[in-house]
């Protein structure tokens, strides 16, 4: 049986920690940040722990891990 290949976009956005938890940068953060409040963009640094059902549809498109 052939190996299965990892889907690029996977690879290039997101990251699984050492608990096999998936790691991914914040959404909404490309353009319009003056609408946006302080407090909101305080909160959108840095990455985020996905949801376990999002880290189940991840886990599909990455057959051998990150």
């Amino acid at each position: 049986m052939p190996k299965l290949k990892t889907k690029s976009s996977v690879k290039k956005r997101f990251f699984q920690t050492a608990t096999g938890k998936i790691k991914a940068g914040q959404a909404n953060k490309r353009h319009n940040m003056r609408k946006r409040s302080a407090r909101q963009l305080r909160e959108q640094r840095g990455t985020c722990i996905l949801p376990e059902m999002e880290r189940i549809r991840i886990k599909q498109h990455i057959p051998y891990g990150l």
